[in-house]
C-alpha cells in the first residue's frame, strides 16, 4: 500500500484533525504564493527556511482564525437549536 501525499490526507486523519488538514493547505497555499513549496524550501539555507515556515504558519494560523470567527458567527446567526 502506497504512503499517502502531503496533500492526500487519510480519511482517519481528516476526520481526528480537520484544522491541521486546512492549516497545511494554508501553509502550502503561502508558500505557493512565494514561489516555493514544502519540498523546495527545505532546499533553502536553515535561517531562510525557519522565516519562510514561521511567515507560512502566522498566515495559516490567521486564516484559521477567519474560519472558526465564520463558523461562529453562523452558530449564532442560526442559533444551535437544529431547525424543525
Amino acid at each position: 500500500m502506497r504512503e499517502p501525499h502531503a496533500t492526500e490526507p487519510t480519511a482517519d486523519f481528516v476526520m481526528e484533525e480537520p484544522q491541521a488538514v486546512l492549516e497545511g493547505i494554508y501553509i502550502e497555499a503561502y508558500l505557493s504564493s512565494k514561489g516555493y513549496t514544502l519540498q523546495s524550501v527545505q532546499e533553502l539555507p536553515e535561517a531562510e527556511t525557519k522565516q519562510l515556515m514561521a511567515e507560512a504558519s502566522a498566515y495559516a494560523s490567521t486564516r484559521l482564525a477567519e474560519v472558526e470567527m465564520r463558523a461562529h458567527l453562523v452558530k449564532d446567526i442560526h442559533g444551535s437549536a437544529p431547525p424543525l
